[in-house]
């Protein structure tokens, strides 16, 4: 097997294409909505097909990207008029675990448009007066305020994550919320 390796700017090491297929397989706008969609509940091709409005084959296709990037799981099988249908869930508990995942400042970028075009489709479909919070900074902190939001937004993130349900469960709100924190390099102070 031939492997090509390409510069990584954001870790500063070489890596293998190998290494860029789990954030290349989340920089669509599909796969991301997939991803969305089964945390916290295994759907099979048909459902997830049938809540995105895609073709089953289209669905299949966009879940096996995910499934050999890792991004998601198989999460056992259903029978259905006959035969079995596996069910692919997202391992939302185990994100960020992964030291083996390396991404260059470019998949960043291009995930930061997927996401940005995502966000759009969502904000078009947010409902009217109701509760909400629109945040965005690019400012200076302490270590202390800095590390403070970081455990607040990752405690908001899992919990939201840990308490998703099956789309259009009773009693239950459809919600959207994005986050992504970091750390600047421009402006830094070089002493």
């Amino acid at each position: 097997m031939v492997r090509h390796y390409l510069p990584n700017i954001y870790w500063g090491v070489m890596m293998t294409d190998e290494d860029l297929k789990g954030l290349r397989a989340m920089a669509h706008p599909v796969r991301l909505r997939m991803v969305s969609l089964l945390t916290g509940s295994a759907m099979s091709a048909a459902e997830v097909a049938r809540e995105l409005g895609l073709t089953h084959a289209n669905a299949s296709y966009h879940l096996r990207i995910l499934l050999d990037s890792g991004e998601i799981v198989e999460a056992g099988e259903e029978r259905i008029r006959g035969g079995v249908a596996k069910k692919y869930r997202y391992p939302h508990e185990l994100r960020g675990h992964n030291p083996r995942r390396r991404t260059s400042a470019e998949d960043h970028v291009l995930y930061a448009r997927t996401l940005g075009r995502e966000l759009e489709r969502r904000v078009q479909e947010r409902k009217a007066r109701t509760k909400s919070l629109s945040s965005d900074l690019e400012g200076w902190v302490t270590p202390e305020v800095w590390e403070r939001a970081l455990d607040l937004l990752t405690e908001a993130s899992h919990l939201l994550h840990d308490h998703n349900q099956p789309p259009r469960t009773p009693g239950t709100l459809h919600v959207s919320a994005s986050s992504w924190a970091f750390q600047m390099t421009r402006g830094e102070d070089a002493s």
